[in-house]
C-alpha cells in the first residue's frame, strides 16, 4: 500500500430533512458548523494538529517565511451533504438508491460563485495572493506575518519526531460572515502531507524476479528437503495466484463486471501501463481489452517526483488495473493520477472522479498514519466521499501494510483515509486456494520470517520476526459510524476509551505477499534494457482492487445500478452467508499455517546466491482474526453468495 499524507478515492422539504440529518449524526461525522471566536471571527474547529502541544514549542516562526494555503469550500449546505449521503447509502432509508447526477450534487451542495468570490476577495484584502480557485478551494500565498493576520493565529515551531515544522499555535479562524462558506485552511502547517506505498512494491526501475520453487496452487508442492515447521512440512509459496483462481476464490460466478466503471487513483501515471496490462492479460489468461476499456485521466504537470519516489508508483498502478481486470475482465477501468502524493494532489484526483462522475466504484492502495492526519485535511476528505456518496461512487482504500503500527511508529493507529466513516476500508487475508481452484481457507495477514539455518536442519530464531500484515484497529478521531453498532465488538470500538469509535477495516480479500497475485510489468533488466517482466506481490494494495472487482460483480447482479458507499449494505450482510468468516486458525485450534519461500538474494537471479525462509501465517502484530467481526479482515472476505446476494429479481 502506497502511504503518504503528502499520500506514499431535488431539494427535500423540511419534514424530510430531519430524519436525515439524525442518520448523518449517527454516522459519528462532527459537526461542519464551528463555534465564533470571539471579536467577530468564525473558528475553524481542528486547525491546529495534535502534535502542536506546549511541550514540543520550538519558538515562533520567522515572520518572513513563506505559507502556501488551501481554504476549502464548505458548499451551499454542508449538514444537508451528510444527511443525504447518509440517507441514500442507507438501505432502511426511503432515500435509499436516489442519487443526483454531478450536475445536481454540485448545485445542491457545491460552491457557488458568490461564496468563491467572496473568500478570495477577503484572501486579497488580507495581503495575500490567490494562486488558484475552483469550486473547492481558493489557494493562496504569503508570509507568515500576513498569514497570522488574516487567520487570528500565531504559527511557531513544534517538535515532531526528529524533525521540527511550523503549525498554528491555536485554531485558525475566519471573518464571521465567511464561516458558512469555509470548511477548512490547510497548509498553515508545513508537516508532510504525502501518501506513500508499502515495502512489498518493488521499484519498478530495477528488475524484481521470485525464485522457485513454486506450488500453483496452495500445497501443490511439499518442501519435503526442508525442516518441518509445527509438526509438518510446509508448502512453497506459490507463484501468484491468477485471475482465474481469485474469481473462483470469492464467488465470481459467471458476472464480468460488464456496464462497470473502475477509477483506479494513485500518484504519477507508468508510461507502459497500456502495454503490460495487455501483455498480463494474454500471458495469464484473462479476457483481451476491448479498445478504450482502459484509460488515463492525468495532471497537466507532475511535482515531487524525487520525493515521492515517482517510479515506484508506477507498480502501484499496475497492480490495481491488473487486479481489477482480472476479477472483473468486462469492467471499465479509468486511471486518474496525482501530479505528487501530496494530499492536495491527491484530493485534486479524487475531485476530478466525483465532479465529471467518472466511475461507479474508486479502488485506492495509498494512505499514512492517522497521526500524521489533520482534521483540516480529513475534513477535505470526507467531503469528497460524501459528494461522492450522493452520486452514487464508492470509495475503497487498503487498511495499511504494517498491522497495528507499532513496529513501524511505536504507537498502535490505524491509517487515513482508511479510517474515514464514509469509504470502505479494505483489509487482507492469507487465501489458499487449492486444486481445481478449489477455496480452502483464509487466515488473517500477519507475516513472521525465520531463516534457514546454515546447515539446512532447522529454522534459525524460529518462529520469527514479524515483517507486515493487514492494517486495522481503532481511530482515535472518528466516532463510530451508525453502521458499526452492534457488529463492532466493545472490546474494539473503545479501545481508546470510553467512547465508541471507528473500527478497521470493513471487509478484506486476499493481501499475503507469500500467497499474493501475480503481476505483470515493463521493469529495467540485469542488462540495462527495458523489459516485460512478472512477480508475485501482496498488500493490501492488492485488497483493494480486488474488492473494487468485486465489487463491480455485485453491481452488474443489481442490473447495473450502482451500490454507491458501500458500508451500510456490507454490514447489513453481517454474519450471512455471504462471508468466509475469516479466522487466523481457519483449521482448527493452535492449528499453525505456514509457507516456505526461496528468493534471490539480489532479487533478479541466482547469481549471488538463494534466501531460504519460513513465513507463519495468521501472525498479525497484536490483531487477530477471530470468529466475527475482527480488525483484521472486519466482516470478512466475499463467499460463493456474496455477489449474488446483490441480484436484483
Amino acid at each position: 500500500m502506497r502511504t503518504s499524507r503528502a499520500r506514499n478515492r431535488a431539494a427535500l422539504s423540511m419534514a424530510a430533512t430531519l430524519p436525515l440529518l439524525a442518520g448523518a449524526l449517527a454516522l459519528g461525522i462532527p459537526d461542519a458548523s464551528a463555534d465564533s471566536a470571539s471579536g467577530g471571527r468564525h473558528a475553524l474547529q481542528g486547525t491546529k494538529p495534535a502534535w502542536a502541544t506546549d511541550a514540543a514549542d520550538r519558538g515562533a516562526t520567522a515572520d518572513s517565511g513563506k505559507v502556501s494555503i488551501r481554504v476549502h469550500l464548505a458548499g451551499r449546505d454542508a449538514k444537508g451533504l451528510a444527511a443525504y449521503a447518509a440517507a441514500v447509502s442507507d438501505p432502511q432509508s426511503v432515500s435509499y438508491g436516489k442519487y443526483l447526477s454531478a450536475e445536481q450534487a454540485q448545485a445542491r451542495f457545491g460552491a457557488t460563485r458568490q461564496q468563491v468570490a467572496e473568500v478570495r476577495q477577503w484572501l486579497e484584502s488580507a495581503g495575500l495572493t490567490v494562486t488558484g480557485t475552483n469550486q473547492h478551494y481558493v489557494s493562496a500565498t504569503g508570509d507568515v506575518a500576513t498569514a497570522e493576520k488574516a487567520f487570528g493565529t500565531q504559527l511557531r515551531n513544534y517538535r515532531k519526531g526528529n524533525r521540527t515544522y511550523r503549525a498554528p499555535s491555536s485554531n485558525a479562524s475566519v471573518p464571521t460572515g465567511l464561516g458558512a462558506a469555509v470548511l477548512a485552511v490547510s497548509g498553515l502547517d508545513n508537516a508532510p502531507h504525502k501518501s506513500s506505498h508499502d515495502d512489498t512494491l518493488p521499484p519498478p526501475d530495477e528488475v524484481f524476479r521470485n525464485s522457485g520453487p513454486f506450488s500453483s496452487y496452495y500445497g501443490s508442492n511439499v518442501a519435503s528437503t526442508l525442516p518441518s515447521a509445527y509438526g509438518s512440512t510446509v508448502p512453497y509459496a506459490v507463484k501468484g495466484y491468477t485471475g482465474k483462481q481469485l474469481r473462483a476464490a470469492y464467488g465470481a460466478g459467471d458476472w464480468t463486471g460488464k456496464g462497470v466503471t473502475v477509477a483506479i487513483t494513485d500518484a504519477y501515471a507508468s508510461p507502459t501501463i497500456a502495454e503490460d496490462a495487455s501483455e498480463y492479460a494474454r500471458r495469464n489468461g484473462d479476457a483481451p481489452y476491448r479498445k478504450g476499456q482502459l484509460r488515463q485521466v492525468l495532471p497537466a504537470d507532475y511535482t515531487q517526483t524525487e520525493e515521492c519516489g515517482a517510479s515506484g508508483w508506477y507498480g502501484e498502478e499496475t497492480l490495481d488495473v491488473e487486479a481489477v481486470h482480472a476479477v472483473a475482465p468486462d469492467a471499465d477501468i479509468v486511471y486518474v493520477g496525482g501530479a505528487s502524493c501530496y494530499d492536495a494532489d491527491l484530493l485534486d484526483a479524487l475531485n476530478k472522479i466525483v465532479d465529471h462522475r467518472l466511475a461507479d466504484i474508486v479502488s485506492n492502495s495509498w494512505g499514512d498514519i492517522e497521526a500524521n492526519e489533520t482534521p483540516d485535511v480529513a475534513a477535505a476528505y470526507d467531503q469528497v466521499f460524501k459528494m461522492g456518496a450522493v452520486e452514487g461512487i464508492g470509495f475503497y482504500f487498503s487498511s495499511g501494510d504494517s498491522g497495528d503500527n507499532v513496529a513501524s511508529t511505536g504507537t498502535k493507529q490505524v491509517d487515513v483515509p482508511s479510517n474515514s466513516a464514509w469509504v470502505t476500508s479494505v483489509g487482507g487475508t492469507s487465501l489458499a486456494v487449492g486444486k481445481n481452484d478449489t477455496y480452502q481457507w483464509e487466515t488473517g495477514w500477519g507475516t513472521l520470517k525465520a531463516g534457514l539455518s546454515a546447515d539446512g536442519k532447522s529454522w534459525t530464531n524460529f518462529p520469527g520476526a514479524y515483517t507486515s500484515g493487514a492494517g486495522g484497529g481503532t481511530s482515535s478521531t472518528v466516532k463510530q459510524p451508525s453502521y458499526q453498532r452492534g457488529v463492532v465488538p466493545d472490546s474494539l470500538a473503545q479501545a481508546n476509551g470510553k467512547k465508541r469509535m471507528r473500527t478497521a477495516p470493513d471487509i478484506a480479500a486476499v493481501a499475503d505477499p507469500n500467497t499474493g497475485f501475480l503481476v505483470g510489468q515493463t521493469q529495467t533488466l540485469p542488462d540495462g534494457s527495458l523489459g516485460y517482466d512478472e512477480y508475485r506481490i501482496g498488500g493490501t494494495s492488492l485488497a483493494a482492487p480486488v474488492i473494487a472487482g468485486v465489487q463491480a460483480l455485485a453491481q452488474q447482479a443489481r442490473n447495473g445500478v450502482p451500490i454507491g458507499f458501500a458500508n451500510p449494505v456490507i454490514y447489513d450482510r453481517y454474519g450471512s452467508k455471504a462471508y468466509h468468516d475469516v479466522t487466523d486458525y481457519p483449521l482448527g485450534p493452535n492449528q499453525e499455517l505456514a509457507v516456505a519461500r526461496v528468493d534471490f538474494a539480489n532479487g533478479f537471479d541466482a547469481s549471488d546466491g538463494l534466501l531460504t525462509s519460513l513465513r507463519s501465517l495468521g501472525k498479525d502484530s497484536s490483531l487477530k482474526a477471530v470468529k466475527g467481526y475482527d480488525d483484521v479482515t472486519g466482516v470478512g472476505t466475499p463467499a460463493a453468495g456474496y455477489v449474488n446476494s446483490y441480484r436484483r429479481r
